[in-house]
Parts: structure tokens; C-alpha cells; sequence
């Protein structure tokens, strides 16, 4: 079996005296997985290995991207009504240092696939009482590897980032590595009143997203059991399959493809009701928008419906027609459901999986690698290191300048090698 040694493990204090206090979380933050987001940067040794990610280097970095990125360096508390927030205490992130003999890098890329053992490997975990209060919010680990390459493992929890925000702390990490300044990005903003219920609320919409599903019965997924895969999507195949999808973006026409061909790869009845989750960024939606720089949850969960046999036996787009009915949702619908969950236990909502008829969504497209470039180089992969249960999708940019797409996708064991074979097939008839 595959091992990592850890070398050293420390806690990395701003680099600069900070603000203290506590920051207010919204609901969007509170109805947000209570837990860590695992991702892993995978980079290829580059210049001299005595300067390439040395600790003293990702120390001095991370310590001066905490100054701008304060609350992180903080820990998640409770009010005095026994609601999360962030406390500023500035007791500082979690950074370990590894080394793996096992792994050379494209021996690495060719293995790896989002699980738990991958997660184990390469991103560090939390000690207790994590991931609730009080616990530490950002942790980092960079092992090296027996060629020279480097996996930077981040874990960040989710009841204070979302992906949008997560890559906003890389990317001013990553530019302070390269020699910016720590506002070279856009200065984060932690006013998450800016998503506050409003005085008289008014709930307009269902949002059956945050309820629970009805009793799962024959098509449970199991949430432990899944097998995962990375697949590539060619510029080529993308520009295709969106001709067929009348103007879908990117996502949606992926996404549309991927649900047919899950739903095929289950064998479902055609009479199964599925149903396709998504998570919506509303920074931009909102009237008016959030800051650019807004720090924070700011995504929802939206979600479309229809029956197996529609999905199946429809040309693809129609599912992106059904994609998109569950990714267009503007500023009434966010702030039907801040004020919804208003009137709900939000700490607690249901975060189970999901059935085995339905699948979920995510779009990290906006994700660059660019970004994450330390000063040598960008990544030759990045990408989740774990999927939290069956029915999982992320759509992300394949590296390289191609103008490729990558899908981390989980499904039950049993139907992956259908979903595989049925997916390039239908990839291939798009080419032709």
C-alpha cells in the first residue's frame, strides 16, 4: 500500500497582527456541508530542487495570505445563542509537510482518483473537535515526491468558503508566492449581511433542496460505496455536444450528457423519478451583486425533475433544457431562500447522499490554474481529492491550453464501467 510520511506539522500564525472580534456567518453559511473540502494541486518539479515548494517558502507565504484572509486564521466558535460563527483569534492554519517514495508524479496522475485513500495520503485531517467548534478552518500539506513533484493537499471547511472563495485565498496565496503584494487580488469581503433574511421575510419558492428526500426505498445509494472516475471531454467533443444542446453553456451540455448517460449506465425503470442537483453561485445574480471579493458561502442549491424515460429517450437537449431550468435562478429566487431558511434549524438541515435515481452537479470552471501558479508553474492537475457519496459530478478545466474539460464523477460501483462505456460511445458519436 501506498504511503506518505508526514515530516512535520505546525501552526502557521499571520504574518501581521490582525483584527479580532467574531464574523457574522449568513444562512447560506450555516446550510453549507459542516465539514472540510479536500482538493489537491498536483505540480511538476521545476528549476532548482533546493528552492522548489520548500517549507520555509509555503510558511512565509501562507503567513502573509492570512493577513488579508484574516478570519481563516481564526477559529469556528459559537454566539451566545449557540449560533456558528468565525472567532478572530488568529491562532493560525494547520501546514504539514510529507514526503512520499512511493509516488512519481505521472505515476500519480495515472492512479488517481477522488477517495478516501487519496484524501488520507495527501490532505492533512483535522485534529478534534473538528469539523465543529472550535476547530481550525483552513489546513495545508505539500508532499514531495520521489521525482522531484509536489501535491499541495488543501482542506477547507465549508461552513466558512465555497469554491469561488476558496480559489480567491489561492490565488492571493499563490500571487504572494510569485512576488505580488497581498492585495494584488481583490480584497476579501466578510460582510455576510449582505445576505441577511430580510424584514419581512417571504418564502416564494418550495426549495425542496433543503428538506429531506422521501424514504429512499429500492434506489438508495450508499454513501461509503461508490467507485469514482476523472474522464476528459476534447475542445472538440465540447463544441459538438453544445451544437446538439442549442446554445447550452459548457456545463449545462456536459451535465446533460453525463445524466443520460448515468441514467442508462443504472438501468433504471423508465418510470423512476430523477432528479438533477446543482449549486448555483449567486455573486453576480443578486440585485445588487456582491463584491467581487465577497469571502463566504454565496452558492445555493437548486435542483430539476423529470423521468428516467424522458431523460433517456430524448435527445441530449433536452436535458440541458432541464439543466438549465435548475441553474437560472436570479436574485428573488436567493432571497426567497435566505429568508426560508430563516425559519429553519440551517445548522442542521439534511446533508445526507442522495438516491441512486438522482445526480449532483458542480461547476469549478471557474477555478483557474492559472491561479494557482506558487512561481513555478501551474498545475499539472487539480481536483477533488475525495466525492462525499454516489451521484457526484464536478466539471472542471482539463490543464493545459487544449480548452479541455475534466469530470470527477462518482457512481455506484455496479454502474461505473456501463456509465464509462456508454459515455465514450456517445462522446464518439459526437465526432463524427
Amino acid at each position: 500500500m501506498a504511503t506518505v510520511e508526514v515530516l512535520a506539522t505546525e501552526v502557521v500564525v499571520p504574518a501581521e497582527e490582525t483584527p479580532a472580534g467574531a464574523v457574522w456567518l449568513s444562512n447560506l453559511d450555516l446550510a453549507a456541508r459542516r465539514g472540510y473540502t479536500p482538493t489537491v494541486y498536483f505540480y511538476r518539479p521545476n528549476g532548482d530542487p533546493a528552492d522548489f515548494f520548500t517549507a520555509s517558502a509555503v510558511r512565509d507565504t501562507l503567513s502573509r495570505a492570512l493577513v488579508p484572509f484574516y478570519p481563516l486564521a481564526g477559529r469556528l466558535g459559537l454566539d451566545g445563542a449557540g449560533r456558528v460563527q468565525i472567532d478572530c483569534t488568529g491562532e493560525g492554519a494547520v501546514l504539514v509537510t510529507a514526503r512520499s517514495d512511493h509516488y512519481a508524479l505521472d505515476d500519480l496522475m495515472n492512479e488517481f482518483v477522488p477517495s478516501d485513500e487519496m484524501r488520507d495520503l495527501f490532505v492533512p485531517t483535522a485534529p478534534a473537535p473538528a469539523p465543529n467548534p472550535p476547530c481550525v478552518l483552513p489546513m495545508a500539506q505539500v508532499t514531495r515526491l520521489r521525482c522531484g513533484g509536489v501535491v499541495l493537499g488543501l482542506a477547507l471547511h465549508h461552513s466558512v468558503v465555497d469554491a469561488r472563495s476558496a480559489a480567491h485565498f489561492v490565488e492571493t496565496w499563490a500571487g504572494i508566492s510569485r512576488g505580488f503584494a497581498g492585495d494584488a487580488a481583490a480584497p476579501p469581503c466578510f460582510d455576510h449581511r449582505l445576505l441577511n433574511a430580510r424584514p419581512t421575510r417571504a418564502v416564494l419558492y418550495e426549495h425542496p433542496e433543503y428538506k429531506p428526500e422521501p424514504a429512499p426505498g429500492v434506489h438508495a445509494a450508499t454513501a461509503s460505496r461508490y467507485a469514482s472516475a476523472i474522464i476528459k471531454v476534447s475542445k472538440q467533443q465540447v463544441s459538438a455536444l453544445k451544437d446538439r444542446c442549442a446554445g447550452a453553456s459548457t456545463f449545462r451540455a456536459v451535465v446533460a450528457l453525463v445524466w443520460q448517460c448515468a441514467c442508462r449506465a443504472r438501468a433504471l425503470p423508465p418510470d423512476a423519478e430523477t432528479r438533477l442537483y446543482s449549486m448555483i453561485d449567486m455573486r453576480a445574480r443578486l440585485a445588487p451583486p456582491l463584491p467581487k471579493g465577497y469571502f463566504g458561502n454565496a452558492v445555493i442549491r437548486t435542483s430539476t425533475v423529470a423521468t428516467v424515460g424522458e431523460v433517456v429517450s430524448s435527445p441530449v437537449g433536452y436535458a440541458a433544457r432541464r439543466a438549465r431550468a435548475a441553474t437560472s435562478q436570479g436574485d428573488d429566487y436567493a432571497r426567497s431562500l435566505v429568508d426560508y431558511l430563516e425559519g429553519v434549524d440551517a445548522m442542521n438541515l439534511p446533508r445526507s447522499g442522495i438516491s441512486r435515481a438522482h445526480l449532483r452537479a458542480i461547476s469549478w470552471m471557474d477555478m483557474s490554474l492559472t491561479d494557482a501558479d506558487f512561481g513555478w508553474g501551474v498545475p499539472a492537475f487539480m481536483g477533488p481529492a475525495l466525492m462525499y457519496y454516489s451521484g457526484f459530478v464536478y466539471v472542471m478545466n482539463a490543464p493545459g491550453k487544449d480548452g479541455a474539460i475534466a469530470l470527477a464523477l462518482s457512481l455506484e460501483q455496479e454502474s461505473m464501467p456501463e456509465f464509462k462505456k456508454v459515455f465514450a460511445d456517445d462522446l464518439a458519436r459526437l465526432e463524427v
